[in-house]
């Protein structure tokens, strides 16, 4: 799957719910998945992780991510080739 397929098939499941809550308050659920995805790659560190835990935050958080940029009107493609690729890469380090 694309980033724009599946930022396309958030848009189609959620963009009416997404819409009445807001940029702010899906902000702040992106923000507690955030804290789950630090929270399942702590205990993947500490080797008492749940693999297929840790494989559904990093999904949950890409998912939330796709709703703040439809939100928002921000094409992830077409951002991530802008700095990516067609920009020469982020400046500095990363």
């Amino acid at each position: 799957m694309h980033i724009s397929e599946f930022q396309q098939l958030i848009r189609d499941r959620y963009s009416a719910t997404d819409a009445a809550r807001g940029a702010a308050g899906t902000f702040l659920w992106f923000a507690e998945e955030f804290g789950e995805l630090a929270e399942a790659i702590g205990h993947h560190l500490r080797g008492d992780g749940d693999p297929g835990n840790l494989r559904e935050e990093f999904a949950d958080v890409l998912a939330w991510l796709a709703t703040l940029a439809n939100i928002t009107g921000v094409d992830l493609t077409d951002a991530i080739r802008e700095k990516y690729i067609d920009g020469g890469g982020p400046k500095g380090t990363k």
